[in-house]
């Protein structure tokens, strides 16, 4: 991801709310396939829980669990490279992984929002606003069906994230009104789980950006505001908000 440093989100702390806020993640492997049946990239959205031991920690990267339809190629070749892994410890992706995760919040950005450059010099372009963060890491794959330790990871990584979905993304209340994995048949479950592999990454490098205008001087800066308020839909009026955060932070940064 090309990062500009006006863009740049240092924090880990944001960086973690906003994959917590957006679970849906892009996840990708770079296998090569010796005997050319997998292709060598291979991408599936996948849906993540993010394990944080202190959350006020500046540092921490966190930990990422999520599964993975058996029967999905991509599967398919991370279960035929460890088969044929020699050199790395079984159940471990030799190559690195990446995940990305994107906010629902972006749009375009016509000059036409450009109020003070536009009119002066004309020296105005098109961009496109928008936040994501990007995880790379090494995975860690839980694929056996029989073992007692995939069973184990399987079953609290289902009943993570469904409370974190139900929780947080719906906004149900915990023991009242929320669905819980226990309300689904025991068996009917365990079938499921021999469906799906289960993937843990141990996240190495955690980087993100929020290109929200702020490089820009505040007259154009209002009027790209002023701009995504007159959308008068969710996504203009989210973005208008973040365009005014961001470049406040600028400017006292600067100050």
């Amino acid at each position: 991801m090309y990062i500009r440093a006006a863009h740049a989100e240092r924090d880990l702390r944001v960086l973690r709310q906003l994959i917590r806020d957006n679970p849906l993640g892009m996840f990708t492997t770079a296998i090569p396939s010796s005997s050319g049946t997998f292709p060598l990239l291979q991408s599936s959205h996948v849906p993540f829980v993010l394990d944080v031991e202190d959350e006020s920690s500046e540092t921490e990267t966190g930990r990422l669990r999520g599964h993975l339809a058996r029967q999905n190629p991509q599967s398919k070749a991370i279960i035929d490279d460890d088969n044929q892994q020699q050199q790395t410890p079984k159940n471990v992706l030799e190559q690195e992984v990446l995940v990305v995760f994107t906010s629902p919040h972006h749009h375009y950005v016509t000059p036409q929002f450009y109020t003070e450059t536009k009119p002066a010099t004309a020296k105005v372009v098109p961009t496109w606003n928008y936040a994501a963060a990007q995880v790379y890491g090494r995975a860690k794959i839980y694929f056996d069906a029989a073992c007692d330790e995939t069973s184990a990871f399987l079953g609290k990584q289902i009943s993570d994230l469904t409370r974190h979905s139900e929780t947080r993304i719906m906004g149900y209340t915990a023991g009242k009104n929320d669905w819980k994995v226990s309300d689904a048949p025991e068996r009917y479950v365990e079938l499921l789980k021999k469906n799906i592999i289960g993937i843990e990454i141990e996240v190495d490098r955690l980087e993100g950006k929020f290109k929200m205008s702020q490089e820009m001087g505040k007259g154009d800066r209002e009027g790209i505001i002023q701009g995504f308020e007159n959308l008068q839909t969710e996504t203009g009026k989210v973005i208008a908000e973040v365009v005014k955060q961001r470049g406040e932070q600028k400017d006292q940064q600067k100050g």
